[in-house]
């Protein structure tokens, strides 16, 4: 009775680990990455971005092409800005793009390239200024969560919607 319960034991872990290893192998040929816009779709906290990316047009850009930083605001960061203005911006098509382009910077910037100080420029065209004294920002926005990869660039999350001068 031993031996068979053994070697029951025995085939249950082979199998575990072949499945180990081939899920392993899938990771390592690398299963398709989410894209920044499907990432923010999946963390479920992101519903006010992503509609104003689709009414401002900018959704496919992103979900497309590469690579870009996203500093995302959160619906509770979106839920900070009053109502009309927050509504003003939604039908104000342009202003709408300037605001959302000013949270994306080109290429993959990762929390360990941020300096104290660093200007970073946006695709809106300004500057904007990341400290790292007190918790690392954007402006006046805290970044809350780091390095969130997708397949075309990398998103941090931030408590505030930033506004460009």
């Amino acid at each position: 009775m031993l031996g068979l319960a053994k070697k029951a034991l025995l085939a249950g872990l082979a199998i575990g680990m072949v499945g180990g290893f081939a899920l392993a192998a899938m990771h390592e040929k690398g299963a398709k990455k989410a894209n920044i816009v499907q990432t923010a779709q999946q963390a479920g906290q992101f519903k006010t971005l992503l509609t104003a990316l689709k009414e401002a047009g900018l959704e496919d850009t992103l979900a497309t092409k590469c690579c870009f930083t996203v500093f995302a605001p959160t619906d509770e960061a979106f839920g900070k800005v009053p109502k009309d203005k927050l509504d003003a911006l939604l039908k104000d098509k342009e202003a709408l793009r300037k605001v959302l382009l000013y949270h994306v910077v080109e290429g993959k910037v990762y929390s360990k390239d941020l300096k104290e100080g660093q200007k970073v420029k946006t695709l809106q065209g300004q500057e904007a200024t990341i400290t790292l004294k007190g918790g690392a920002k954007i402006n006046n926005a805290n970044i809350t969560k780091t390095d969130i990869e997708a397949s075309n660039g990398v998103i941090h999350v931030i408590d505030t919607v930033i506004m460009p001068k």
